[in-house]
C-alpha cells in the first residue's frame, strides 16, 4: 500500500505490471472521496536482509487424507 502523493491518505494498486525481473509497475488510486488520485509506482528488489544457505526444494508434509503426492 501506498499513500497518496497528493493528499497523504492510503492508496490501493488496482493493477500492476512485471517490467523486469526486480522491478513492479502498480496502478495506484488514492481511496480519499475527495481525492481519487490515480498514479504509478515502482516496486523494486534492492537488497536481501538474509539468504537461504541450502536452496532446494522441500517435499510437502503427508496429507492426514492419505492422498498420494504428484510426482515432481
Amino acid at each position: 500500500m501506498m499513500n497518496c502523493p497528493l493528499c497523504s491518505h492510503a492508496a490501493h494498486t488496482r493493477s500492476s505490471y512485471q517490467v523486469s525481473t526486480n522491478t513492479k509497475e502498480r496502478f495506484n488510486q488514492c481511496q480519499n472521496i475527495n481525492c481519487g488520485h490515480t498514479f504509478i509506482t515502482h516496486e523494486t528488489f534492492v537488497r536481501s536482509i538474509a539468504s537461504p544457505k541450502v536452496d532446494s526444494p522441500v517435499l510437502p508434509h503427508p496429507e492426514k487424507s492419505g492422498q498420494v503426492l504428484l510426482g515432481i
